[in-house]
């Protein structure tokens, strides 16, 4: 049942260009390396990410134990697990693109000193690059209602599958009982990825999201600084396997900036000097540029 919630989650095709905001470095390590770090997403916007996910369904198994569940220790161990798991389960790792490349809340995120960059995708050549390393490309859901009900479903599942594994004889078990979260785990933290808090609405995200990994053993998990920690990322290749194909590009936006014009002849020189020059072109986001 969980595994048929996942599926049916990803199964819109983007059909608009995927923007991707960065700075000017960011552009430089994605256009040279032809990768995108996808970042654990435990770490994605200081762990609130996942934490929302959880938070929904806590709330739903407080909401089925006060209204009289018939399996209310089943539950409470379901939500202690989740509390441990939110750290110590397997990873995850996502990637942000939104169809809208030229957002001011974006800009404000990304254009310090003038330094935003919206980097813009043919939806078609990620979604092959995506099923060419295995990942999976989802959108993003705000709506309060539609969490709801999707965290309802997941609750039955879990229910559901506790009492056709046990037969109804061992749902007391602790041991057991983590057996039975263990198998949803996966599914549970796909599903968690693209549920994003209804504040962030305006966003309209899109992710790419990796295979669930079990540990950092056997593969190439890296590394990056982030604001306050150390940040688990994996690398997205955008090549397909033929190191020699450069980036495709379909779009490009520059942020704010006090040199638009400079900046713009700079940056075409330079994706056009590693052959990633936009099909549809450049375009000054045209947003007043304040200076701090």
């Amino acid at each position: 049942m969980i595994k048929e919630i996942n599926k049916n989650l990803f199964t819109e095709k983007p059909t608009e260009t995927f923007y991707h905001y960065t700075t000017l470095g960011g552009l430089m390590g994605i256009v040279e390396s032809k990768m995108l770090r996808a970042s654990d997403i435990r770490y994605m916007n200081d762990s609130t990410e996942l934490k929302h996910s959880i938070a929904l369904l806590k709330e739903e198994i407080n909401r089925r134990i006060e209204s009289g569940n018939e399996n209310p220790q089943l539950l409470n161990q379901f939500s202690l697990w989740l509390s441990h798991r939110v750290v110590n389960g397997p990873m995850l790792f996502g990637a942000s693109f939104r169809t809208n490349g030229n957002l001011l809340s974006q800009w404000r995120g990304y254009s310090t000193h003038g330094k935003g960059i919206s980097l813009g995708f043919n939806p078609r050549y990620i979604a092959m690059c995506a099923s060419f390393h295995g990942f999976k490309i989802g959108k993003c859901i705000y709506d309060p209602q539609t969490q709801r009900q999707l965290v309802g479903q997941v609750v039955d599942a879990v229910e559901s599958l506790a009492k056709s594994s046990c037969g109804g004889s061992r749902t007391e078990s602790k041991d057991y009982q983590s057996e039975v979260f263990e198998k949803v785990e996966g599914d549970l933290l796909t599903i968690s990825a693209i549920l994003k808090h209804p504040s962030f609405q305006e966003e309209q995200e899109w992710r790419i999201v990796s295979p669930v990994i079990p540990s950092s053993d056997g593969y190439p998990i890296q590394f990056r600084e982030g604001l306050s920690m150390l940040v688990p990322f994996y690398a997205f290749d955008f090549t397909r396997g033929d190191s020699r194909q450069a980036l495709e590009l379909q779009h490009v936006y520059i942020g704010p900036t006090s040199n638009s014009e400079l900046s713009m002849k700079s940056l075409s020189r330079y994706l056009d000097v590693h052959g990633s020059t936009p099909k549809d072109g450049i375009t000054y986001c045209q947003i007043p540029y304040r200076q701090k």
